[in-house]
Order: structure tokens, then sequence, then C-alpha cells
């Protein structure tokens, strides 16, 4: 009965994140899948993939679908051993995307009873925690790797948490597993902004022992933690090692060009720019959006109704009813300093109010660490709007300078706010009726007099947006003041939905105090007010009318009359889709594309873009065997033209051009004749010849594609240079001649080139990675060394007791 008794209100607490996973994402109840815009961006790159791992029942590890090549390793490759992937998948039982919101649930509420909460509370912090309006965001747009890191970072902060309280055994382990679970989310960027709370963590916890002289313990912490750390990192280490060899790479490697594509000396060796970097930055006052959403208008695409200005100007422009209404349901409201925003970071004016009264009233230390990683969390987010500590960031902390959209580290503050409300709201019953007095108002008092401050301030502000210039030029005036109107609407009625909120929650514990409710009753009352509060916001912008069937998110592109025409041609080649640019993976659905969707693009085809295809080098298309453009006309109809030009898979070239540096190799493709000429670094690459009889019967013919695997057969009656229509990557593609290994060079800034023999050969590129067989038995050996250290933790602790 007393085992009853102690684990019943942990398994109550997890059937309620069940139901209010599956109640909040309903839809998936009737077999339909949220549409996120990412995911469908995704299925695009990876279709390659998945239908070769399909067919051949193997993972390739490489795409040929996609910039013109690129490893597959962030593109959802399986590796062997992933035992971690696997109790992953046992966590996230849940139909996607209720799966992710349940793993916020439960990650949360696991550290909350590390801290000494209970589950009534804990169950109540949890919700809200998940419930935080950025959280539902990026799973409604399918920013899914960066919700499922998240997921696991209040277990990791857990952990460390149990072993500085000296509690190394299960602390340990509840480290190690999370930390592997953590990694395995396959969102670094997320991670290492983890890592920077778990540095404030780790000083204050070691400070405390050092302050008293407990010098073993210190020691036997972070010797718990680094080993914890070491078996959660081999057990991850194919992905980890596969994806530090592609960033060299990507565009997250370092640049060797010195100069921009309009000829200005480059200030950075960098791939990614600083202004790319912190493109998303936020606004120094837009951060009051976290306590009233819509403060800075909301999103980009913001539902008004029939009593806004936009609606009066559009009835008195003539038009009518149904079209005013239905032209206000999606309005510009934004007028932050970022790009673009899909919906505010609202963390509940609630959860600020109890944080808040956290920081009045509880005596524990360990609040202040939890305040401070917001604090850091939010002046790194303002990024550019906070240059002198970001350019420090940017230009001395290590590996900060690989992520870009800065604004998204505020998820620290989001997990720390909720985590001080809870802590607040537990400290609140167990004080005296007059501190509890003292505290509520002071509180109430702070609260409130941010909210008053701000509303007097709502002159100083212009209300205009980055895009109002647009809407001045193509509506006039009269447009543009209608939506300032709105945004002002907007302004005022979220300061007073969010005062009202805190009034009621104040309302409810000074009633406590007055003995006028239950301590439970208190308790769920403001629980349900933290709940729905975010609850409403989360349903404006992620709701069911974002779920569509199973069909269309697994088959979230359709065969144009243009994507038909074209798959009539059987042969290897690729197709550049003109408005998709580099960032769109629709062409990469049904076609060999030199364009995609990635966060991490391979550098080399990025910058073949920015420097020559953007400028209409036709001769870089011929190169890349792009056989169709797909175009659109002035009436925005899509058609498919043939480049007759086209290289074909391989060819012979008669002379190479030797070139010192990148910037050399950049500068001779500009007016390069690739089908005669090939242009070669020979300060990277050796090569024995500069010119080659070129005759012209000779062939060289692609007989086999596979994505992992090309043969190809020449005929060639001297020696020659061939030039591959495929992108060089040093790591992994092995190349033989008659079955006879031997090594290939890079050509033309990109692709792949090898010295032929005369004569009839059979030439094998295969994509055998090294770094996954090693990877793989790394995780292998690991993932073993995890589960003894689990028995034998469990054995310790039972022989302890």
């Amino acid at each position: 009965m007393k085992i009853i008794n102690k684990f019943y209100p942990h398994a109550l607490a997890l059937l309620g994140f069940v139901f209010i996973s599956l109640l909040y994402f309903y839809p998936v109840l009737q077999g339909k899948q949220i549409f996120q815009s990412d995911i469908a961006q995704y299925t695009g790159m990876a279709k390659e993939q998945n239908d070769f791992r399909a067919s051949d029942h193997v993972e390739p590890y490489w795409t040929d679908a996609a910039f013109g090549g690129m490893p597959t390793y962030q593109l959802g490759a399986k590796y062997p051993h992933d035992y971690i992937g696997n109790i992953d998948d046992s966590l996230r039982f849940l139909p996607r995307p209720a799966d992710y919101l349940f793993l916020y649930f439960l990650g949360f509420y696991g550290l909350l009873l590390v801290l000494k909460i209970d589950p009534l509370k804990a169950f109540f912090g949890a919700i809200a925690f998940g419930f935080s309006t950025y959280l539902i965001i990026i799973l409604g747009v399918g920013h899914n790797a960066k919700a499922h890191a998240i997921g696991y970072m209040p277990l990791v902060i857990a952990g460390f948490i149990l072993v500085f309280q000296k509690k190394y055994v299960w602390g340990g382990l509840l480290t190690m597993f999370a930390v592997a679970l953590e990694i395995n989310a396959n969102h670094f960027q997320m991670t290492y902004y983890l890592l920077i709370f778990l540095l404030l963590l780790s000083g204050y916890f070691i400070y405390q022992a050092l302050k008293e002289k407990e010098y073993k313990s210190v020691l036997t912490s972070v010797g718990v933690l680094a080993v914890a750390g070491i078996f959660a990192i081999g057990a991850n280490a194919t992905n980890l090692l596969a994806t530090s060899e592609y960033a060299a790479f990507s565009t997250r490697g370092k640049s060797e060009l010195t100069f921009n594509p309009d000829g200005s000396k480059s200030t950075t060796n960098s791939a990614m720019t600083r202004d790319y970097i912190t493109e998303y930055s936020y606004g120094v006052t837009e951060s009051f959006n976290l306590i009233a959403p819509r403060l800075f208008g909301g999103s980009n695409n913001e539902a008004l109704g029939t009593d806004s200005k936009m609606y009066e100007f559009m009835i008195s422009q003539g038009v009518p009813e149904a079209q005013a209404t239905d032209f206000v349901s999606g309005m510009p409201t934004y007028w932050g300093d970022q790009p673009i925003v899909a919906a505010p970071a609202y963390i509940g004016a609630v959860v600020f109010f109890l944080a808040i009264l956290a920081l009045f009233i509880d005596k524990r230390k360990i609040k202040y660490v939890f305040f401070a990683g917001s604090m850091v969390a939010l002046v790194l987010s303002w990024g550019k709007n906070f240059g002198a500590l970001t350019d420090f960031f940017i230009d001395y902390v290590p590996m900060y300078n690989k992520f870009r959209a800065v604004s998204s580290i505020q998820v620290i503050l989001e997990l720390c706010f909720p985590v001080l409300a809870i802590m607040g709201l537990q400290s609140f019953f167990k004080l005296e009726k007059e501190q509890q007095s003292k505290g509520l108002l002071q509180t109430s008092v702070f609260s409130v007099g941010v909210l008053l401050i701000l509303f007097a301030c709502k002159s100083m502000f212009s209300f205009s947006g980055g895009s109002d210039s647009y809407f001045l030029e193509s509506y006039g005036p009269s447009f543009v003041d209608a939506l300032k109107e709105d945004r002002k609407s907007l302004y005022s009625a979220d300061l007073l939905r969010s005062g009202f909120f805190i009034l009621l929650s104040s309302g409810i514990l000074w009633l406590f105090i007055k003995n006028k409710f239950a301590q439970n009753t208190a308790i769920i009352l403001v629980g349900i007010l933290m709940i729905f509060d975010l609850f409403f916001v989360d349903k404006k912008y992620v709701s069911g009318k974002d779920f569509v069937s199973g069909r269309e998110v697994e088959v979230p592109f359709q065969e144009t009359p243009s994507d038909v025409q074209i798959l009539k041609d059987t042969t290897h080649y690729r197709v550049f889709e003109v408005n998709g640019n580099l960032s769109s993976a629709r062409a990469s659905y049904f076609h060999k594309s030199v364009g995609g969707y990635h966060a991490a693009k391979p550098r080399r085809m990025q910058q073949l873009f920015d420097y020559q295809i953007a400028k209409n080098n036709m001769e870089i298309l011929n190169m890349l065997n792009v056989k169709y453009v797909i175009q659109t006309d002035k009436e925005g109809k899509e058609f498919p033209t043939s480049n007759p030009n086209a290289n074909g898979n391989a060819w012979f070239v008669s002379q190479v051009k030797a070139v010192n540096s990148a910037d050399e190799e950049m500068k001779a493709l500009d007016s390069l004749d690739s089908k005669n000429l090939a242009v070669v670094n020979t300060k990277d690459f050796e090569i024995k010849n500069r010119a080659f009889a070129k005759d012209s019967l000779a062939t060289i013919t692609l007989d086999s594609y596979k994505p992992n695997y090309l043969k190809y057969s020449s005929d060639n009656a001297n020696e020659g240079l061939a030039v591959f229509s495929e992108m060089y990557y040093k790591e992994g593609w092995n190349v033989f001649i008659d079955g006879k290994p031997t090594s290939y060079i890079r050509a033309d800034y990109a692709l792949r080139a090898l010295e032929i023999p005369a004569g009839k050969h059979t030439i094998e590129f295969k994509f055998e990675p090294q770094v996954v067989k090693t990877g793989g038995m790394i995780t292998l050996l690991s993932s073993i060394g995890m589960f003894l250290l689990l028995l034998a933790g469990i054995y310790f602790e039972r022989k302890e007791k």
C-alpha cells in the first residue's frame, strides 16, 4: 500500500500528460497529421534516401537529390547500434506532434521533482512549460529536432543537480542517459545553449562547495559528470563524428574565399557572416512580449476581427463584407525587429507573476541561478541590438559563431521562468500569513507596475513595421494608418489581458491568506489560470486547422506539368528550379536537384550559386549537368526549358588550368570553358600532366547509378583527365579503376576529377564512410558500458539500502 501511495500521484500525472497532449493535438486521434513547413522540406530532401533504404534495405549515407550531392548525416540517416534512439522512441510513443508535447511535460516534471516540488504543483508547472508559446510554435512549423532537444533539457539539469547534491549514483545515471538522449535529438544549437546554462549551474554548486571547503565532493561530482558525459557522447559517437566531418564541408565551416560575391574584400573567414548569424535578433523592448503576447503585434500573419480598424478601412473602400473578413484574418501586425515571426515568445503572465514572487520570498539560493540563466539568455537573444556582448561571443566564445537565429537562446529563459514560478508557488504556502501578505503585495505591485509603465510608454512607440514601406507604396497611407491603429489596440488589449490574469492570480492567493480557499483549491485555481492563459494564446497560432490528412503530409509536393515532362527523360541529370534558388526542396522530391533546403548547406555549392549562378553563369549549370531549368513566365505559370549544353555525367578535358588559391579557383570560373578546361588548385592537389591529347572518339559513360555507387565505362586512346559532375567530398568516397583503388582530385572548385589511363576501363565510385564504421564501434562499446553502469548503480543502491 505504501508503494501505491508513493507512486500513484506520479502515475496520475503521467496519464494527465498523455491526455492533455492528445487533447491539444486531438486531430491525431482522427488519423490526421500536422502540416509542418520545415518537415515538408525535409521530406523533399530525404526522398531519395528513404526510397533507396526501402528498396535496397541499406543506408546510403549520400544523396544526389539535393545541392548536387551531399551526405545524409543531417537528413535522418540511421546509424548502427543506435540504442539510445530506441529508448527515445519508447518515450515518444504518442502520435506526432503530441509526442514532443508529452516529452516537454515529462522532462520538466522530473526536474521539478528533483527540486523537491510536490506532484500537484509539478504537474501544473510541467504543463505551463510545455505550453510556453514558442515551444508550441516550433511544433507548428516543423522544428522537430529543436523541440526534441528542448524536451530533454530539464532532465539533464535535474541530473546535474542530483550529482552536486551528492546523490552520485542516481544523479550520474540520470545525467548519463539524459545527456545521451539530448545529443541524440540532434539539435546542437539547443544543446550548446543548454551547456551555457549548465556552466552557470555548475559554477554555483562548485562555489558553494568550495566555500564550505568540501573539496572532495567537488572532485567527486566533476568526476561523475565527466564519466556520464563520456559515455553519453560515446553512445552518440557515429552521429557526432559524422556531423563534425560534414560541418567543415558545410556553410558552418570556414570559407577559403577572401572576397565577397560583389568583389569586395571579405572581413571574415566564416561562411556565415555576422549579419546572417544575428539576422533574427530579439528587440530589447520587444522582450516584454514575454509577459504580454501581442505587445509588438503578435505575428506576421495575425488574425484580426470585424471590430478592427483594418476591417473598417476595407469596408470604407467598398470591399464586400465577406472579402474584408477574409482579408483581415491574416494581417502583418508584427512590428518588431525580426524579419519574420510566426508567434510571440510568450511565457505567460501568471508564470511571470509567480516567478517574481519566488524572487521575493523563496529562500533557496538556487533561484538566482535560474534567474541569471534567464537574464543571460535574454541579453544574448538581443543579438545585434546588444552588439558589444554579441560580438564578444561571436569572436571569442568557442563555436558560438556556428549558429544563427540568436533569438532562439530564449528557450533557456522559457525553461527557467516556469521553474522560478513553481518555486514561488511552493514557497508561498510554507510562509507565515504575515510573510505571505508582504510577499504577495510586493509581487503584485511590481508586476502590475511593469504593465502600467508599459501602458504609459505607449505614446513613445511608432508602431511602424519593417514592411510598412511596401504597404505604403502598394496600398497607400490610409492602409498603413489602419494597420498602426490595430497594432495599438493589440498593445493595449494584451497589457490589460496580462493585468487581468495577474490580478486574478493575486486575488486567489489573497483569498487563501484570508482562509477563503483551502491550499489545494488555491493551487488548482492558480494552476488552471496559468494553463488557460497560455493555452488560449497557443491556440491562436497552432490549432486543429493546421492538421491535414496523412497523405498530404507524407506526399507534400504534387507533380506539376513541368515535372511530368522532365521525368520522361530517364537518364541521369540535374534540374535547377529558378524560383527555389537554394532554399526549396520541392525539386529534390522529384529530381536530382542543385537546390535544396537545409540549415547547413554544402558550402561550395552555396558559393557556386552566390558567385556564379546568381550572375547567370550558365557554364556552372553545364558542368553540374543541369539538363532542365524550371522557370516561370510573367503570369507566374511554370514551364521547363531544356539545356542542350549540359556536360553530361562525365567528360574528358584537354587542359588543366593550375591555380594556387580558392580565390583563383572561383575567379577562373568566371570565363570557364568547362568541356575542355579543368581548374585545379595545385596547392591542395597534385596532378602529373597539365595538357592531354583529347581524342574526339573518347567516351566516358555512366552505366549504373545508386546514391552511394556510381559505375562508369571509359574508352580513350590516350591517357586523359575526366571530370565528373559529382560533388567532391573528401571523406567516404572511394574510387576504383578496374577494381583497383586509386585517388581522385577536386576540379572546377566543387567537382571530382580523375586521371584515367589509356584504353578501356571501368571506374567505380563507392561511398564507404569510415566515420560510420568507427563511430558504430564506439557507440556499441559505450552502450554496453552504459548498461553495465545502470546494473551496477541499481545493485549498489539496493545494497546500501
